[in-house]
């Protein structure tokens, strides 16, 4: 399928995008279904089982939450956070739940949302499956779905039948300049004479009109600038404390108010204490279930806004084209990385998400900078292969430690990764498109217990107290 920039950029709630964001996407659309089928008023139970990753680690990930948060019909870009605890505590005492707002059905959390670590599909690590059923218990509808990584969602049906999807997204070569690889991305620019973030711009012209292109970064842009003043308590006091066992406390509040103290400093490196605390305010924000910017995942939510205020507040001369600029060239990056490899963590280990968003943010403030797409592309290449073998193994299940600081070193290292690549013309040893492919096969070679399920690494040294 083509993948726009706004597949990669989506605003959505933490504090994952294949455990919360997909999983509420999928049940909203699993409801949805039931409603068009003209089989909602029939229904009069509803169940659910998480899966392989999805069940190993969907309490910290809040995949539970989600699920009934979609079946009520809601949203990851729009729901009103403040207002779920309330939601949910009212499903929980009278096990009814409002599907898509407008037919109760009995959904009781303890009985009817099963978590089974143990059990997968063969399609993807992130599986789960809704039923729903009538009042004599005769299944109305049974579907499985796949949270693949970065809030992107796959049927079963279309899992099987992959040319179904045609009828839903348009192919890649539907777009005005195709591209499948790194090279013949670099090839296009060559011979239509365009930077990276241009050839992006008409291309997304396959689905909306250039202004409203414009309009839609802007959004995102101010998704991010939102989170990160939240995650530093700029406009509200946020709890001291990320929910969870391990009563993890937020560190960007205390950051920001010694960054403000000391403006003015002459410590050469202060502008990377900045890049630091941008990413834990992300960080922190979506470990806590607040709202964030996917960039490419919630896991790695924290880079390409870290590095993109780094470039719209410390590089001079900065106009809304840099934003522009900046996320679109990023955005192509993530979807050579999403096509030919993965961006789920469940699939191919925290390489997937961090190092891909690396990438990213490396080619975003390489083009911002002057770079050629030559330079750009050694940028992303630069930062995926410095990342490459990375594992994903959350403490306790949460999206918090190794996570957050991961993001924070993730954000400088793209800075380098940028700065490395402009002080070379381009050409370089080792291609984007060969570390991607190193990322797909290191990420089929790595254990299991190492993507995404807590059994491995830092998530069985680590005890809650």
């Amino acid at each position: 399928m083509a993948i726009s920039v706004f597949d990669l950029f989506k605003v959505g709630i933490g504090p994952s995008s294949s455990h919360t964001v997909g999983p509420m996407r999928a049940a909203r659309l699993f409801a949805l279904r039931l409603q068009r089928e003209g089989l909602l008023t029939r229904v009069a139970r509803v169940r659910c089982e998480l899966l392989g990753s999805l069940g190993a680690t969907g309490k910290g990930h809040g995949s539970d939450r989600a699920v009934q948060l979609g079946l009520m019909g809601h949203e990851p870009d729009s729901v009103q956070i403040d207002a779920i605890p309330g939601w949910l505590q009212a499903v929980h005492d009278t096990h009814r739940l409002a599907i898509l707002g407008e037919h109760e059905a009995h959904f009781n959390p303890d009985h009817d949302l099963l978590l089974d670590g143990r059990r997968s599909l063969p399609f993807h690590p992130n599986a789960m499956t809704l039923t729903a059923t009538d009042a004599s218990g005769k299944v109305l509808l049974d579907e499985a779905w796949y949270s693949v990584g970065g809030g992107f969602v796959v049927s079963q049906d279309v899992a099987e039948h992959p040319d179904r999807q045609a009828g839903i997204a348009p192919g890649p070569d539907a777009l005005p300049l195709p591209f499948h690889c790194a090279a013949e991305l670099l090839t296009l620019c060559e011979q239509h004479r365009l930077s990276i973030a241009t050839l992006m711009r008409r291309n997304e012209t396959h689905w909306r009109s250039d202004q409203a292109t414009c309009e839609g970064l802007r959004t995102i842009w101010q998704a991010m600038q939102a989170c990160v003043r939240r995650g530093c308590g700029i406009d509200e006091r946020q709890p001291d404390e990320l929910p969870g066992g391990f009563k993890v406390k937020r560190r960007a509040p205390q950051v920001h108010q010694r960054l403000l103290g000391a403006q003015g400093a002459t410590d050469p490196l202060q502008q990377m204490d900045w890049v630091t605390l941008w990413a834990l305010a992300v960080n922190e924000e979506n470990a806590s279930g607040g709202r964030v910017v996917t960039a490419p995942t919630n896991g790695a939510a924290g880079i390409v806004p870290a590095v993109l205020h780094h470039a719209m507040h410390h590089l001079p001369g900065a106009t809304e084209q840099r934003m522009e600029d900046f996320l679109l060239t990023a955005a192509a990056i993530g979807l050579l990385c999403k096509e030919n490899a993965s961006i789920s963590g469940a699939e191919v280990g925290c390489q997937g998400e961090v190092g891909v968003a690396c990438a990213m943010a490396a080619a975003g403030l390489c083009a911002v900078m002057g770079g050629t797409p030559e330079q750009v592309e050694n940028a992303a290449e630069i930062g995926l292969e410095h990342h490459l073998g990375l594992t994903c193994d959350p403490v306790g299940g949460l999206v918090q430690i190794p996570c957050i600081e991961r993001n924070a070193v993730g954000a400088v290292q793209a800075i380098h990764a940028a700065r490395l690549a402009l002080l070379g013309d381009g050409r370089h040893r080792v291609s984007l498109d060969q570390a991607i492919l190193t990322m797909k096969q290191t990420g089929a070679d790595m254990q299991n217990r190492y993507k995404e399920t807590s059994l491995g690494g830092l998530a069985v040294n680590i005890v809650a107290c």
